[in-house]
């Protein structure tokens, strides 16, 4: 009975189709008609885009920020540079001994990232920051994994130097 139904109704739909037309205005007269195109309808534009900014009277005011003098005897401005010639005038104390502020690990430490990630990782392994901070410390270990891997791969060897240095 079904394909009857459908015979016949595919018979008809090849017989006649109705045209579609997915305009909005079917001739250009009904659309001058019509008038322009509102767009942003119900939209207030607060800034001026067109020629020089007048002078409104009734305007709100834009507060600008306060200025705050700066104090130049903080402690940290009036103590800059404190410890800077200590090796010079006694020689018993190293200027990174002083350092209080640099993390261990830091302090008189110069080289790469790589070898700052080792100390660090040295200095902290017994410490907290493993059951303490399990993400940061997962993260460190996998960034100083791929340094590993990416240093072996593109840094040369001393010997390559050496026998170059010799020929």
């Amino acid at each position: 009975m079904s394909t009857c139904v459908s015979a016949v109704s595919n018979g008809l739909r090849k017989l006649w189709t109705p045209p579609v037309f997915q305009v909005r205005f079917r001739f250009h007269k009904d659309k001058i008609e019509a008038g322009p195109l509102k767009r942003r309808y119900g939209y207030t534009e607060q800034a001026i885009s067109k020629g020089l900014l007048p002078h409104v009277k009734h305007e709100k005011h834009i507060p600008g920020r306060q200025f705050i003098p700066a104090d130049n005897w903080t402690p940290k401005k009036a103590l800059f540079g404190q410890n800077d010639y200590i090796d010079i005038f006694t020689g018993r104390i190293h200027p990174t001994k002083v350092l209080y502020d640099v993390p261990a690990y830091l302090r008189g430490f110069k080289g790469n990232e790589f070898q700052c990630l080792m100390r660090k990782q040295k200095m902290q392994k017994h410490g907290e920051i493993p059951w303490k901070y399990p993400s940061t410390w997962r993260d460190m270990n996998k960034r100083i994994g791929w340094l590993y891997r990416y240093l072996n791969r593109h840094t040369r060897t001393w010997s390559v130097y050496r026998s170059r240095m010799n020929s």
